[in-house]
């Protein structure tokens, strides 16, 4: 594959922990690792694209250097990791001898550790222990809940969180520039708002609106990415406001019945809603009642008469706050 047409999700991907963006905190935690040495067992926790297995990566091929490629054993979730797997290939590679600098260990990472089955990780309690001499465990999980305790507690847990629109922007305009992609700043902004805190989705979306038309504007993005638009949503908001229901519910209808789901539609609503300029107290009923019809879409009631008494909600809760 040349590198015109790489995913540019793996081209930019950092190699170095100092060039991992975003969650300072976690990313200085494992900078300190990475110059001393010292690995402990860890669990990085947090939402999809955030730096997770790009950090465990960076952290081994600093502390290992050349010896990464026998020293790294990299399972994730499209791999098998049953009980046999964790009885014999980890088991295995535990065992199998590697010279190394002083002071350095083998590393074994679990991408999506919290797909393993209890039983699995119920194996890997006691081979963490036996091999600790020689070998470190990285696990990189979106709950770390769903990770058995006795693994937790022989874990050091660095947790991650979303990436703010800012940092996301900073690494989005290095590639830009390096691609030479035509862009206009309104076209950035709609991919950040898509990715909502995710780097990979971003930079995906990135490329595919790059690739599909050549231009990053607004209009392509969402072409693209396929979510609601964002103004046809706050157009939405602004006619329950203005006390045009039926307006605000031709504007949901439409939605509906280009096929988004339920979900992308309330969820985009929530988002508009919590950067609306309205007043406190509205904001915080209208975020209430979105919460409410999130909860029963969830449950499997996502018709259009369930969105159109949302919206019937949000303008009674509108009428009460005017007539106070």
């Amino acid at each position: 594959m040349g590198s015109s047409e790489m995913p540019w999700v793996e081209k930019y991907r950092p190699t170095k922990v100092a060039d991992v963006v975003g969650n300072q905190d976690a990313v200085s935690r494992l900078q300190v690792i990475a110059r001393e040495g010292n690995m402990p067992n860890i669990i990085l926790a947090g939402p999809p694209g955030t730096g997770k297995t790009t950090s465990t990566l960076a952290l081994a091929h600093e502390l290992l250097g050349e010896n990464f490629k026998e020293a790294v054993l990299e399972l994730n979730a499209s791999d098998d990791r049953g009980i046999d797997v964790v009885r014999n290939k980890i088991k295995m590679f535990a065992q199998k001898k590697v010279t190394l600098p002083p002071g350095r260990h083998k590393i074994i990472i679990l991408d999506e550790a919290d797909s393993m089955t209890s039983g699995a990780q119920q194996a890997l309690r006691r081979t963490m222990e036996i091999y600790s001499s020689s070998t470190r465990f990285a696990l990189a999980c979106n709950t770390s809940s769903k990770v058995i305790e006795p693994i937790q507690s022989r874990c050091a847990i660095v947790r991650f969180t979303r990436l703010s629109d800012q940092e996301i922007l900073g690494r989005l305009m290095v590639v830009v520039e390096a691609e030479k992609v035509p862009y206009v700043p309104e076209g950035l902004e709609a991919v950040i708002f898509t990715a909502d805190g995710d780097m990979r989705q971003a930079l995906n979306n990135l490329q595919a609106t790059f690739s599909g038309f050549r231009f990053v504007n607004q209009d392509n993005v969402f072409k693209v990415c396929d979510q609601p638009h964002p103004l046809h949503v706050k157009n939405m908001i602004k006619n329950i406001l203005d006390g045009k229901f039926d307006e605000a519910c031709s504007g949901l209808k439409q939605l509906y019945d280009l096929g988004y789901s339920p979900t992308d539609i309330i969820t985009t609503i929530f988002r508009i809603i919590k950067n609306y300029d309205m007043a406190e107290y509205l904001k915080l009923e209208f975020l209430k009642e979105t919460g409410f019809a999130h909860m029963r879409i969830c449950d499997g009631v996502g018709s259009l008469l369930q969105l159109c008494g949302f919206l019937a909600k949000l303008a009674m809760v509108r009428e009460t706050a005017k007539a106070n």
